[in-house]
């Protein structure tokens, strides 16, 4: 996936979470923003109500597409016959969008009431939902290869020195006289040696791309304990919120409410 690319697909990630909050909150603003006990009498009741026609699809969809974004993801991760199948990176912003989005329309499911052990459920899944926002920060600090799969340090460090020598050689430029630089330092080196804009380009993101991960390899320890410490935060909450998911379907289908089937 080219940049342009992976910048159009997160920029439709974020339309479509937008825009899904704003049609649901201002179709329905005027029954969630009622206390419970009056939202009898308003004429949307039956229909936004949890177990109403839109209220339960938005329950049975979000939870649909929420289990998508888990499973898939999981799926892509741990099982060999999908490990070539797409970037990880890609599949992790996938999963978020798809765990967003799934929320979203959960939480407009409960009307915005919560109690019991839905309660549970709500809070669980904010806390998947935010430290999963964070696991995703911390995942970009770790150097890795194209596919996805974690650089050791000495790995990390041999790709760096590739870029050393790529810039000594391509370009007669030392990395350890710029780090420290300005782009625009580099630019006037580089124009008193007659190099062209399209090479500056190519060479402006090379020297960009040897930054981070220098900046990456420094921090690689200390990353590398916060996401294992991450792991503890964000499974056993994801666990409770599939528990009180199964319960939930359970007693809605023990007590016969089917949607539209």
């Amino acid at each position: 996936m080219t940049r342009f690319v992976h910048r159009i697909s997160l920029s439709i990630y974020v339309v479509v979470v937008l825009v899904t909050i704003v049609i649901l909150s201002y179709f329905g603003f005027s029954y969630y923003r009622l206390p419970i006990e009056d939202r009898f009498y308003h004429p949307l009741y039956e229909m936004l109500k949890p177990s109403g026609l839109i209220g339960h699809g938005l329950g049975i969809i979000g939870s649909l597409i929420l289990l998508t974004g888990l499973f898939s993801y999981m799926a892509r991760k741990r099982l060999k016959v999908f490990s070539r199948l797409g970037t990880l990176k890609y599949w992790l912003e996938f999963h978020i969008f798809l765990c967003t989005l799934g929320s979203i329309l959960i939480v407009f499911h409960t009307t915005f009431k919560f109690g019991g052990i839905v309660s549970v459920g709500f809070w669980s899944m904010a806390i998947v939902w935010s430290s999963g926002v964070m696991g995703r920060f911390i995942y970009l600090q770790i150097p890795r290869t194209i596919e996805g799969r974690e650089l050791s340090l000495r790995e990390a460090e041999e790709v760096k020195e590739q870029l050393n020598q790529e810039l000594r050689t391509k370009y007669d430029i030392d990395f350890s006289e710029i780090k420290t630089g300005r782009v625009s330092t580099l630019k006037l080196k580089l124009i008193s040696k007659n190099i062209a804009h399209k090479d500056y380009l190519k060479l402006k993101k090379l020297v960009r791309n040897q930054k981070t991960l220098t900046r990456r390899i420094e921090r690689l320890d200390k990353m590398k304990n916060l996401f294992r410490y991450w792991h503890f935060a964000h499974l056993p909450f994801a666990l409770i919120l599939l528990i009180i998911m199964v319960i939930h379907i359970g007693v809605v289908l023990t007590f016969g409410y089917k949607w539209i089937f």
